[in-house]
């Protein structure tokens, strides 16, 4: 009984303990990176980039097929093994080998190879552009949330200190200090706050649905975050130049690499296509071997009379016979010979090598060529245009990350601007020198000035964020 109590208890907090997790930021980059479908898709990607280039590598292996089959004829039937028109019923079989390799295409199949290697490459670029774009996805949504919750808790904040004036003001009216209209103009705040808490935790559940459908979690009523510990961390990246951080940009993100990848693609294909022109010339061997169930004829020799006489001319001076001795042999059936014996009889080889030149073949492979060239040149073009973005978006990131530090550090002096104005009012009003409506409004700017700091705090880590991305810190190590 106890032990039973024991499992129950342990089971229970174990189950209290999923339910009340709380994702990491680390935690929810690590589980969409396993499990997002976009991920996956180029996961697959590189996969068969793997086939294509095993598919490769096949080319250099010699081709061997083998073949055989079984029949039976009945009437007017040629024999496979004698080759004679027989009127019977039999049965047949054949079997045979075949190899072929090709000693040289124009390199093309040592092309193939290179640019299977270069296309598993670009895959894998690919893949890594994709795990940067859904890690910055999944972290734009995590530091949404936790903006919002910020936001819900400065909310509940001064809604504690708005209840506590409402208790105060209803003390100091009762008294006579106040009119009762300060009253009133206390309780319609504390009414619009109430109505702004309700609209940030909307916003809080609403945040958290989107980044659990992003980690594709099902589970939205018991997901929830760690929204402590995360501040401003600046590893140096937004003090260095904009042409350094451009320059490593260059070097390091995955759409310069791609572009590059598709270029030398390109490459290949010309060379594959120019390959076309040369001569093929290609080795085979061939073995194959035959059977056939039909009876065959002997000659044999009668044992009782082995020789005959027979008359085979005449003297043409003297008229005298001439005669010889023969065999004496008469035709008879015999069985068919055994399985194993026709197929070592029967069988024959045929080997040599053949020559295949391009001569004129409607201008196939001259067009092929230039469509190659052409290819090459666009993928050129994409080249220099990807560096020329890659250039235009990294230096707007970095002004971005400028433009929000300035305005982090703007809101941080408005607050403290704000609250030396909220404490100012608030002290005048608790002595009767300012009416509740002016109090309010100073309240409602230290509230905004509270909720813009936090915008422009999580703004300026997402940003800061993006800007490391482009320097080449990898996205799994980012500092929060």
């Amino acid at each position: 009984m106890k032990k039973s109590i024991i499992i129950a208890v342990l089971l229970f907090g174990l189950i209290a303990q999923a339910q009340n997790k709380k994702w990491t930021l680390k935690e929810c980059v690590e589980y969409a990176l396993e499990n997002n479908i976009s991920v996956k898709q180029s996961e697959l990607d590189v996969e068969l980039a793997d086939i294509e280039k095993l598919t490769a590598k096949g080319n250099f292996v010699p081709g061997i097929n083998a073949g055989g089959g079984v029949s039976e004829n009945t009437g007017l039937s040629f024999d496979p093994v004698t080759n004679n028109a027989r009127t019977t019923t039999f049965l047949s079989a054949s079997g045979s080998i075949n190899m072929s390799y090709t000693l040289f295409d124009g390199l093309r199949n040592f092309r193939q190879l290179q640019r299977a290697d270069i296309s598993k490459l670009a895959s894998q670029y690919r893949l890594d552009k994709m795990k940067d774009d859904i890690s910055l996805f999944v972290a734009n949504g995590y530091l949404q949330v936790i903006l919002n919750k910020a936001n819900l808790k400065v909310l509940i904040s001064q809604n504690e200190v708005t209840k506590e004036q409402i208790q105060r003001t209803e003390e100091l009216v009762e008294a006579g200090s106040l009119p009762r209209g300060d009253l009133l103009e206390i309780k319609a705040t504390d009414a619009s706050e109430q109505q702004s808490i309700i609209n940030a935790q909307n916003n809080v559940q609403i945040s958290l649905i989107s980044l659990a459908q992003l980690l594709l979690i099902k589970d939205y009523e018991d997901f929830d975050i760690e929204d402590e510990g995360y501040n401003i961390v600046d590893d140096g990246v937004s003090s260095r130049d904009v042409a350094d951080i451009i320059a490593s940009a260059k070097e390091n993100r995955s759409e310069i690499k791609i572009a590059e990848q598709n270029v030398e693609l390109a490459q290949k294909d010309l060379q594959i296509s120019k390959g076309s022109n040369y001569p093929t010339l290609s080795a085979f061997f061939g073995y194959n071997t035959r059977y056939a169930n039909t009876p065959n004829f002997s000659q044999e020799v009668d044992p009782n009379n082995p020789t005959i006489t027979t008359q085979i001319g005449t003297v043409e001076a003297t008229g005298q016979s001439v005669v010889a001795e023969f065999p004496n042999t008469s035709l008879v059936e015999v069985p068919a010979d055994p399985l194993l014996d026709q197929l070592y009889l029967n069988d024959g080889i045929g080997y040599g090598l053949q020559l295949n030149i391009p001569i004129l073949n409607g201008f196939n492979i001259k067009g092929s060529v230039q469509r190659s060239r052409v290819s090459l040149e666009r993928a050129k073009f994409q080249l220099e245009q990807a560096e020329l973005d890659l250039e235009s978006t990294v230096y707007q990131a970095y002004v971005d990350a400028k433009g929000s530090l300035k305005s982090y550090e703007a809101a941080q002096l408005a607050l403290e601007s704000q609250e030396l104005a909220y404490s100012y009012a608030k002290e005048r009003y608790d002595v009767g020198l300012t009416n509740a409506f002016d109090f309010s409004q100073s309240k409602l700017r230290y509230d905004n000035a509270s909720i813009e700091l936090n915008r422009a705090k999580y703004d300026y880590i997402f940003k800061l964020k993006v800007l490391e991305l482009y320097f080449g810190i990898p996205a799994t190590e980012l500092k929060f």
